[in-house]
């Protein structure tokens, strides 16, 4: 979430890891929802990127691509407990 300070950081944190937690029907709690929002938009912006060559601008964008990041950490958390 780059350009934003940490309160708007938290708050679109949370609300794309609400998001995410929804479209993959799994149970967080508020604090792991803000750690996967804030890191699902880290991942997110990184393969927007590198796959597109730039992110999506502004709040809404930037959640877009945090719950896109935040569902694919959520896949490979599955991914990983399943195999153990």
């Amino acid at each position: 979430m780059e350009g934003f300070g940490w309160i708007l950081s938290i708050i679109l944190g949370g609300i794309a890891g609400w998001i995410a937690e929804k479209i993959m029907k799994s149970d967080h709690g508020l604090l792991m929802n803000i750690i996967l929002g804030i890191i699902g938009a880290l991942v997110g912006n990184w393969l927007a990127s590198a796959i597109f060559g730039t992110t999506m601008g502004g709040a809404i964008g930037q959640v877009i691509i945090a719950v896109i990041g935040a569902c694919i950490l959520i896949w490979l958390g599955r991914l990983i407990r399943s195999k153990s």
